[in-house]
């Protein structure tokens, strides 16, 4: 009988992914636990093993498509192995004849997944939206004022897909509240709480995010001439100079003239929007500190052979993971994070180490980083950023981070000012190490002229966490640390 390839869980909070490259295809040999399909998902692209050796019987999923985990990918089977029924009650197609039509067929529903039918007939959870929907459609919902029971799903049980609602808003009309300040609310109403809202508009979770669109008013001298589809209202806006465009992604217009339309990634939209939010919701500011990294240049020079032997790359990466974590012991303050309740101050210090990927950025979180040596840091640091440049880090590894490191200075970058990685209060930028001229004072007390291996570091902070004292004072514990290493 064929092997199932199945839609796999990546993550805890992650309930679908997009098929976004099949590396084999109908009637390629597979050995078992060899890459069979790529899934990218809004932060991280995984590659699919093959569970199985055989032949790719069936690709039931096509590129581009997004399903549910538990949904059936692939059949691998031997050549010419009849095709297993998939759905209940069908029989066998025989290799040769006309083949059954096939639909991708998802796992069953958990206890606590359990939906209600309406009237109609349709799937509609308690909440009044269709039963499992995604993070990017109730985001939309919110964004459109859309009443979900209304849009046909062609989901899993009824459930409403982004799909769906793009198709909706192409054919209905829009009919906004003039009164409403901001699509979605009420007229007479102020802006809900934080605690009033659902759990995907919530601040803080560093995972979903709700754009603040204010176009309301600066529609409304317009409204007799307003366009009457939400395709129209983007391309009105669009043309408008004083009306910034700040529809939902999948309803932008590219501007007239030749040039290229290059379709946005699930990673990169993932990437803007959690960056366009941290910029948004938290005042940053940036303090930077030279570093002379003699002590450490020399530790490591002394030590890489033995830490090779061990199979570990001694990388510089490892002394900034673990003066960073020295810092953080010094001043606590800035491993904790905003809470509109208060300032919340965990008890470990999970590590972000920003890897570079080619489609963007990926943050592997080294989970309890304080209890780590030099050597397991290393160790851990090589690991998360083999793993994500392989595409095989899961979903659950980028998260639970109470602070980031980056190494923007592989690129030859002096300095920069990363943005903060919510729902994080401080992110610590390494530039470029360069031997630079300076003056130090030698073991006589004279001042001389020395050549030392320098770089700058850019600590930015939330501000509403932390006060500039603070951060200096972070700085300060990472240098003694560094410069003084042993």
């Amino acid at each position: 009988m064929p092997t199932q390839v199945i839609m796999p869980q990546l993550g805890e909070s992650v309930v679908e992914g997009t098929v976004s490259k099949w590396l084999k295809q109908e009637g390629d040999l597979v050995e078992a636990f060899e890459p069979l399909l790529e899934i990218s998902t809004d932060k991280v692209e995984t590659e699919i093993p093959a569970p199985a050796e055989g032949v790719v019987l069936k690709i039931l999923v096509q590129e581009g498509a997004t399903v549910e985990r538990g949904t059936l990918l692939a059949l691998i089977g031997k050549a010419g192995e009849v095709h297993i029924p998939l759905t209940p009650g069908a029989s066998p197609t025989q290799a040769g004849s006309e083949e059954q039509s096939v639909t991708p067929a998802p796992l069953p529903q958990s206890k606590g997944e359990a939906a209600e039918t309406d009237a109609a007939g349709n799937y509609a959870a308690s909440n009044g939206h269709a039963a499992h929907i995604t993070p990017v459609v109730a985001r939309m919902a919110a964004e459109y004022d859309l009443d979900l029971k209304q849009i046909s799903g062609t989901g899993r049980g009824g459930r409403v897909t982004k799909k769906d609602v793009e198709a909706w808003l192409e054919k209905q009309p829009l009919t906004p509240d003039p009164s409403s300040a901001r699509r979605g609310g009420k007229a007479g109403q102020n802006e809900p709480s934080a605690d009033d809202l659902p759990p995907w508009e919530q601040p803080g979770t560093g995972d979903l995010f709700k754009p603040t669109v204010e176009y309301g008013d600066a529609l409304a001298p317009e409204r007799a001439q307003q366009p009457q589809t939400a395709r129209d209202v983007v391309s009105h806006t669009a043309k408008n100079a004083s009306v910034p465009a700040r529809l939902h992604p999948a309803e932008r217009v590219p501007d007239a003239g030749e040039g290229e339309l290059m379709p946005l990634t699930a990673m990169r939209r993932s990437i803007a929007e959690h960056m366009r939010r941290s910029v948004d919701i938290a005042p940053h500011v940036t303090t930077i500190f030279e570093i002379d990294l003699s002590a450490v240049l020399a530790h490591r020079e002394a030590n890489k052979s033995s830490f090779a032997r061990q199979g570990i790359n001694l990388t510089l990466t490892a002394y900034f993971a673990a003066g960073t974590i020295h810092a953080l012991q010094t001043v606590q303050i800035l491993n904790a994070r905003w809470d509109e309740g208060g300032i919340f101050k965990p008890y470990a210090v999970n590590l972000g180490i920003a890897v570079s990927v080619d489609d963007g950025l990926l943050v592997p979180v080294i989970q309890h980083a304080d209890e780590l040596s030099l050597q397991g840091l290393a160790r851990a640091i090589n690991d998360a950023a083999a793993r994500a440049r392989s595409k095989s880090l899961k979903m659950d590894e980028m998260q639970g981070g109470t602070f980031t490191i980056t190494n923007h200075g592989v690129g030859g970058s002096l300095v920069a000012t990363p943005i903060i990685n919510q729902p994080q209060s401080g992110i610590l930028g390494v530039g470029v190490l360069e031997k630079r001229v300076k003056v130090v004072t030698d073991e006589r007390g004279a001042d001389v002229i020395a050549i030392r291996p320098c770089c700058y570091v850019s600590l930015t902070f939330d501000h509403r966490v932390a006060d500039g004292a603070a951060g200096d004072a972070f700085l300060l514990a990472l240098k003694q640390r560094l410069e003084g290493w042993d």
